[in-house]
């Protein structure tokens, strides 16, 4: 791409700096059912939010809400402190990206993007200088009279941003943006609309249903389970500390290990796992002394040694897999559980005496009580 970011900066002045949006206590309901249970939302200006959950967890009918296009059974929506629950979606002044473009095939490039600015009543040289202006924005001031059908996906996808932008919203919502764009144009347009939202300020909500999209573009993650927020963090939080047993399994891999609680000492405590051995962590807040527990250990978080000790235990090797400049170890563990554990590449190999697994330095494994 040829142009700056200052140049971008130029093109776009028009735009207010991002908005803040609250979302205060939602609920929609479809018939007996909470698609959306309670959900409060408190997003700063300019400020990248994704909504990451399984298919059906509320994530796509909160954008509808925002956006005005569904009616919510009770709390509300904020922007910049004033409720827009009333105000119906054309007059929101939200833009939204949809999966699939939403480009209308008999119109140009420049009538496609017009569409929104002449739905809202504006006319003349104003709309032409804003569709101008949008195109360039994005890369595609030349495309201005070409059909939808003479571009590739990539181009496609720019021209439903541009019609977006075009409208000057306060605050822009992408509804699975990417979903239909192959893996390296996807990530190539992740970037790119992650430098125009940095550029432009705009308050901006992604809904996803892939977790490296959300960790990469979004400066927060709202994780969703059924219609409720499990945990609204920062990736690397989200990751590292997960709350919750389910944003803990839904985010990455993991594995589990159970156990229980043996001995508290101070600010630690010591697990006896079912595998056979005793581990000293950090100790939490809500567990008690002799209660089941899981032990969530990421597989970069363990490691296989030739030497036992208490705090590893004994795992019959299984597969190795090389995985670029990594190896990935399938092992079984002596209470039944398969774990996975990724080690780098160089110099590693899979020799039938590593066959003791322990936590590697630093690892900090997340401890969930354990039904029975």
């Amino acid at each position: 791409m040829q142009s700056t970011l200052t140049d971008i900066a130029t093109a776009m002045a028009g735009p207010p700096p991002g908005r803040t949006l609250d979302v205060e206590d939602l609920a929609v309901r479809y018939g007996a059912s909470l698609a959306v249970d309670g959900v409060t939302l408190a997003i700063e200006p300019g400020e990248v939010v994704a909504l990451l959950g399984p298919s059906g967890c509320g994530k796509t009918t909160l954008l509808r809400v925002i956006a005005g296009f569904v009616r919510q059974a009770s709390g509300r929506v904020r922007v910049d402190g004033a409720v827009i629950d009333h105000l119906p979606a054309n007059q929101r002044n939200i833009g939204i990206v949809f999966q699939n473009y939403a480009l209308f095939p008999h119109m140009t490039v420049a009538e496609n993007v017009a569409y929104g600015l002449r739905a809202r009543g504006m006319r003349g040289n104003e709309v032409k200088t804003r569709v101008t202006r949008a195109l360039d924005t994005v890369q595609l001031g030349t495309f201005l009279d070409r059909l939808p059908r003479q571009l590739s996906g990539g181009q496609q996808q720019r021209v439903a941003i541009a019609r977006a932008l075009a409208v000057e919203p306060s605050i822009l919502l992408l509804d699975e943006p990417f979903a239909a764009l192959d893996r390296n144009l996807r990530l190539d347009m992740q970037i790119e609309v992650k430098r125009l939202q940095r550029t432009l300020g705009l308050t901006t909500i992604l809904v996803t249903h892939d977790q490296d999209e959300a960790m990469s573009v979004s400066d927060r993650i709202a994780v969703m389970n059924k219609g409720k927020v499990e945990q609204f963090d920062t990736p690397v939080a989200v990751y590292d500390r997960p709350k919750t047993l389910f944003v803990n399994s839904f985010i990455g891999t993991t594995n589990l290990l159970s156990g229980k609680l043996a001995v508290r000492e101070g600010d630690e405590v010591i697990v006896s796992l079912d595998a056979g051995a005793l581990l000293r962590l950090p100790a939490p807040g809500d567990l008690s002394i002799g209660e089941p527990v899981l032990l969530s250990v990421r597989p970069e978080q363990l490691t296989l040694c030739s030497t036992p000790r208490p705090d590893n235990w004994r795992v019959e090797p299984g597969l190795s897999l090389p995985l670029g400049g990594q190896l990935v170890h399938e092992v079984r563990a002596g209470d039944g559980a398969v774990l996975k554990i990724v080690e780098p590449r160089r110099g590693v190999s899979s020799e039938p005496n590593r066959i003791f697994c322990g936590l590697a330095p630093d690892a900090r494994p997340a401890l969930f009580p354990r039904a029975t």
